[in-house]
């Protein structure tokens, strides 16, 4: 039986030439930035049991990993330090050692790949024996105190040739407090890549497990959003875009696509999202068990992200989605 439908919107999905011909959302693996672990050279690659097929890398392991990713399109890295207990102290000293992990990492990237974007995670917990992201005094984080930490260790990383640097801390005024300092010790082309809007998340769980950088005490509710709101996120990317932002970012990703959706009506600049640890945990897992096709959920849940609004992703299945969008 056939019946008379003037409009029919199967006629546009029935091969997959017309679907892609019609196809609204577009993925590339130049929206991709690839999060990197780095520990000390000499080491070997320490799998990171939480996050299947992620390892800690020695810098020239990560060269190694970085010259794969650009060949395979991937323009970008984003860079964390596991830092040896021993270094660490209440205000982070050792972020900005001209011969630190993270700053000879940079170096080693750039002479090797000048082409690669490489940026820079600016945040006291890799570094901190408090493992907070601001400094901590009788249990309390402290805003203020912590900018000039959070100012000079932006300005380390650049000297040592970061493109980008990335505050994931969310205290108060520290995009402006980094984008003066940057500027002050000219290094004004540097860019600023804001988490603006960083939810108290839980989906955070594995990567600090593969950075040891768990808060040795409270939690971090008091800097990080709370994850009911929404109209607080407007206010954050506001101050931040105003403070000197090039970019902001809404973490984590996948349970919070509504914020992605609404920031981006609301800017002007390019919005970034961080497809985040737990997320890739979770696909993983599911993947391994066989209850879900890894690849194919992978690739829907990195299109949902970019369909909302982010014009950048950071994912750790970045090249396991380039090899497979090129495939």
């Amino acid at each position: 039986m056939s019946i008379q439908l003037p409009i029919r919107p199967r006629r546009l999905r029935k091969s997959n030439a017309i679907r892609s011909l019609v196809r609204e959302t577009h993925l590339s693996p130049h929206d991709f930035i690839l999060p990197l672990f780095v520990h000390d050279a000499g080491k070997d690659p320490l799998p990171i049991a939480s996050m299947p097929g992620c390892f800690r890398l020695e810098p020239k392991d990560i060269v190694k990993e970085c010259t794969a990713a650009y060949e395979e399109g991937i323009q970008g890295v984003a860079l964390f330090p596991a830092i040896e207990d021993a270094l660490k102290d209440s205000t982070a000293t050792e972020s900005y050692n001209p011969d630190g992990l993270l700053q000879n990492t940079i170096k080693a990237i750039k002479d090797a790949i000048p082409e690669m974007l490489v940026i820079t995670d600016v945040a006291m917990d890799p570094y901190s024996s408090d493992g907070h992201d601001g400094y901590v005094k009788d249990g309390e984080i402290l805003n203020d105190p912590t900018l000039e930490i959070l100012a000079t260790m932006a300005v380390a990383q650049a000297a040592a040739g970061a493109d980008m640097v990335a505050p994931s801390d969310m205290m108060d005024g520290r995009i402006g407090a980094i984008r003066q300092a940057l500027d002050s010790e000219g290094y004004g082309e540097t860019s600023i890549l804001s988490y603006a809007v960083k939810y108290a998340s839980a989906f955070y769980g594995p990567f600090r497990d593969a950075l040891d950088s768990a808060p040795r005490g409270g939690d971090k509710k008091t800097y990080q959003m709370d994850p009911a709101n929404m109209r607080e996120a407007y206010r954050e990317v506001a101050l931040d875009i105003e403070e000197g932002a090039d970019i902001v970012m809404v973490k984590p990703g996948l349970p919070y696509l509504d914020v992605i959706a609404r920031i981006k009506d609301s800017i002007d600049i390019p919005l970034a999202a961080y497809h985040v640890s737990g997320e890739f945990a979770m696909l993983k897992a599911a993947g391994e068990r066989g209850w879900l096709n890894y690849d194919s959920v992978m690739l829907e849940a990195l299109m949902s992200l970019k369909r909302a609004g982010s014009d950048l992703i950071f994912t750790y299945n970045a090249r396991e989605a380039a090899r497979r969008l090129q495939a």
